[in-house]
């Protein structure tokens, strides 16, 4: 959450199309997501912000958009469903895999108390560190890593989501849950599920929730 009056021009600019954006994608019949919470972050985060100049008039639009480096922002929808399946509460600390343009960074840290947010790409991460910094967000923390490993120096969380697809659940990232903690994960090569695992006293509970198609979790030492 932004500790100050969100003073930034891009949260007065597009207000209409965000609202529509919310309205026809996510909280529609057919989408339903209900969260509040998640409605209000959805409404509030200047997408356009986190966009590619090249693609501003496609910001709002109901698909995912190229930011280089072989990598997309998520399409609106998705964001807010793997939000809303973390369900966050507003004293959780969370833990990101795959910072990319940082809006879903952004979108976590409307929700929750503190972000930690992981990227292998550098470019990527001082990109969308600038991006979350000019905007206001001081409850972001940002490391250029190897996602599969987490951010083990700030664990545990309550909850992690990861923002693209291992061919199978990383162990370092399952251990970095608090008990009662969600991590929220694409997992799959050729065939891709959205899976929630809760952390338990006696282990982990796994629960399918959706088909997707996410860019793979690109371990550390294929980086150039």
């Amino acid at each position: 959450m932004l500790n100050a009056m969100k003073m930034h021009r891009a949260f007065r600019e597009r207000v209409a199309e965000r609202r529509k954006m919310v309205l026809e994608q996510i909280a529609s019949k057919k989408r339903g997501v209900q969260d509040p919470n998640v409605i209000r972050a959805m409404e509030t985060v200047p997408r356009h912000a986190f966009v590619p100049s090249r693609a501003q008039s496609e910001a709002y639009e109901d698909y995912p958009l190229s930011i280089g480096y072989d990598v997309t922002i998520s399409q609106p929808y998705i964001v807010a469903f793997m939000t809303e399946a973390l369900q966050l509460k507003s004293f959780d600390r969370v833990l990101e895999i795959g910072t990319g343009s940082g809006y879903q960074a952004a979108v976590l840290a409307e929700i929750a108390r503190e972000v930690y947010t992981v990227e292998v790409i550098g470019g990527l991460v001082k990109r969308a560190k600038a991006t979350c910094d000019e905007l206001g967000y001081e409850n972001i923390h940002f490391l250029e890593g190897d996602g599969h490993k987490g951010w083990k120096e700030m664990a545990p969380y309550d909850a992690i989501i990861v923002t693209a697809a291992p061919a199978t659940v990383p162990e370092d990232l399952l251990n970095q849950l608090k008990i009662g903690g969600r991590l929220v994960i694409p997992v799959g090569t050729s065939s891709q599920y959205l899976y929630v695992f809760t952390r338990t006293e006696e282990g982990f509970s796994k629960k399918s929730i959706l088909g997707v198609r996410f860019v793979p979790l690109v371990p550390g030492d294929d980086v150039k």
